[in-house]
């Protein structure tokens, strides 16, 4: 989904789709530490990019919530890449009305629950959580942000993830609790119900994910990461995004490689359950 119109820092996350694609010619198809050969157990296809016109951006989500809405309903599960963060928001949506409330894991720097006031500006890349959990496309508790860090705009930013008893960790959390506890805890909030991840490169720390328009010292490692998503396996993941990287900033093609391998994640959790 090439579209960055929703960015307020650094643009260029619509050119990820091709460098990703690209990268992701060095991923195989065994996945070593689940013992499943991926690409034996699913039927996996390149579905293209969604197609609409760039510079309109109520379009933009009419096509992606069109087109996701077919995928899920025929029983696809859609893998996908970004793109900015604001692509997450008619995916949800789609997704969401397929299965019904889901499970959220959200890794990111940022909380994205911001509103209008924040840009003049309804569906910027800091809007998608908000507008998920307002129209209860999210289940009640289900919500996981891991990573988030760095300087609010005031005290009253998580004031909307607590009122949905939402878990938020930071790195500093991660790091002391050890992956294994937040692992425990996503399985325990997300129980059964249908998972969607949806995973800004800005929630890793910039040393891991260069690439991206709006870096934020202290972040994720790569090895906390995978953990968490290697924790999921046996849950029912029903789509997955990766959005935020952008291939002009990023350097000997590591974040691209990162969205390429983090996708591959998610296709070896779906291959555990075919």
């Amino acid at each position: 989904m090439p579209h960055d119109g929703g960015t307020t820092y650094q643009p260029g996350a619509r050119f990820a789709p091709y460098h990703v694609r690209r990268t992701s010619a060095l991923v195989q198809s065994y996945h070593a530490a689940h013992r499943v050969d991926v690409f034996a157990k699913l039927h996996a296809v390149d579905g293209g990019n969604v197609a609409f016109p760039p510079f309109d951006r109520g379009m933009m989500r009419e096509a992606i919530r069109g087109q996701i809405g077919t995928l899920a309903a025929a029983g696809c599960v859609p893998f996908v890449i970004g793109g900015d963060h604001s692509i997450s928001a008619p995916i949800l949506a789609a997704v969401a009305n397929q299965h019904g409330p889901l499970a959220v894991l959200h890794i990111d720097a940022h909380l994205d629950t911001s509103g209008s006031e924040t840009w003049g500006d309804d569906h910027h890349h800091g809007t998608p959580i908000r507008h998920a959990l307002e129209h209860g496309w999210i289940a009640p508790a289900a919500l996981a942000s891991i990573g988030i860090r760095g300087a609010f705009g005031g005290a009253a930013d998580t004031d909307l993830v607590r009122q949905h008893d939402a878990l938020v960790a930071s790195p500093d959390m991660v790091g002391t609790r050890g992956v294994g506890r937040i692992v425990t805890e996503l399985r325990e909030r997300f129980a059964e119900l249908p998972l969607y991840v949806t995973i800004d490169v800005d929630g890793l720390d910039p040393a891991y994910a260069p690439g991206t328009g709006t870096p934020v010292p202290g972040g994720l490692t790569t090895r906390e990461v995978l953990g968490i998503l290697r924790g999921l396996a046996g849950m029912n993941l029903v789509g997955m995004d990766v959005v935020e990287i952008s291939p002009a900033l990023d350097h000997a093609d590591l974040t691209c490689h990162l969205g390429a391998h983090l996708l591959f994640e998610g296709l070896a959790l779906l291959a555990l359950r075919t």
